[in-house]
């Protein structure tokens, strides 16, 4: 219920800021990536508004099942491993289990979501790489 309740009132836009910085990945990118204009994500995050809570809970749920796939990996890697980063850098390549298209592409709606958690959900059991 928490979930649907941050879908349905919104977020901050200053999460935005956050994710770009911790991905890796320009602000204006993000706000894109999730369905946000460059100049409301913008205008958003100066005044200290809401915006849409779906894409980025959904954004939120690929980098926890990501962050799973590390903490279950016996990789010594694994350890020091920056998950968000590593997400920011794979949601940006064409990735051929996506028809080639980029993760980024596809985080705009709950179903598409779901099919770039099932090509994750894959890497976990080391079906895709």
């Amino acid at each position: 219920m928490q979930t649907l309740d941050t879908e349905r009132k919104g977020v901050s836009a200053a999460i935005l800021t956050e994710l770009a910085r911790r991905m890796e990945l320009p602000t204006s990118y993000i706000a894109m990536t999730l369905g946000i204009s460059k100049a409301t994500a913008h205008r958003k995050i100066a005044a200290g508004a809401l915006v849409d809570g779906r894409p980025i809970v959904g954004l939120v749920k690929l980098l926890a099942l990501a962050q799973t796939i590390v903490d279950e990996s016996t990789a010594s890697e694994a350890e020091h491993f920056d998950t968000v980063k590593w997400l920011g850098q794979w949601i940006v390549r064409p990735q051929p289990a996506l028809g080639g298209y980029k993760p980024a592409e596809l985080l705009d709606s709950t179903t598409s979501v779901s099919i770039v958690a099932k090509v994750l959900g894959a890497i976990r059991s080391g079906a895709y790489q």
